[in-house]
């Protein structure tokens, strides 16, 4: 434009133990598994499109929220994605009576219903040996609070403390973020109350 060009360089950061490094929390405790993850995250995240927030837990992810508008929605995405991933390990769903006739594709549709909230709608037709109990809602819960030891990763800071709230309903125990929210201290304060270790990583990951 008037003889005036942009140009943008590749993203080269290095995705390294250094990068996660800064422990803002009271838990400072990393370990190895713990570092494996965050840098998984944050390598996924520095593709992802923004803003995003991946969930990951014995090296690899389980729930990615991506081009969400809001950081919170991002992490609920995310959350729910993990949280269905380790649903799908229970024994109730893993000894769901199929019939041997349908496909796979067919199992992982119905298990996917199987475990949502409109459960009903595939209790009733024809993929079943013998139809299987509910999976209540105390029973998913019972079930998600046994997992434990989920890293969390974020593109960008975290602007409330309602996304330490939301990523503490899936296990995270970990977390690697930005920083640099007005709010860093409330964060902290959450990630606190629940002994989740914080790294600050200073670098924004945003893929547009």
């Amino acid at each position: 434009m008037f003889g005036v060009t942009f140009e943008q360089g590749r993203q080269e950061l290095a995705i390294d133990d250094e990068l996660i490094s800064n422990i803002v929390t009271e838990n400072k405790e990393l370990s190895e598994e713990a570092k494996r993850d965050m840098k998984v995250s944050l390598i996924i995240l520095k593709y992802t499109q923004s803003n995003s927030v991946c969930y990951v837990k014995d090296g690899q992810a389980i729930g990615v929220g991506a081009g969400q508008q809001s950081r919170v929605h991002c992490t609920r995405l995310a959350g729910q994605k993990a949280d269905n991933w380790f649903l799908r390990q229970s024994p109730k769903v893993l000894n769901l009576p199929f019939k041997e006739s349908i496909s796979r594709a067919e199992r992982d549709n119905a298990i996917d219903v199987y475990i949502g909230d409109e459960y009903m709608d595939v209790l009733a037709d024809g993929n079943w040996e013998k139809k299987p109990a509910v999976f209540t809602k105390e029973e998913k819960r019972a079930w998600l609070d046994q997992m434990t030891d989920v890293t969390l990763g974020s593109d960008a800071f975290f602007p409330f403390s309602d996304n330490i709230e939301r990523a503490y309903k899936s296990g995270v125990k970990y977390i690697a973020q930005p920083g640099g929210s007005v709010r860093d201290a409330d964060v902290i304060d959450t990630c606190n109350k629940y002994n989740i270790a914080m790294a600050f990583t200073g670098i924004r990951l945003f893929h547009h």
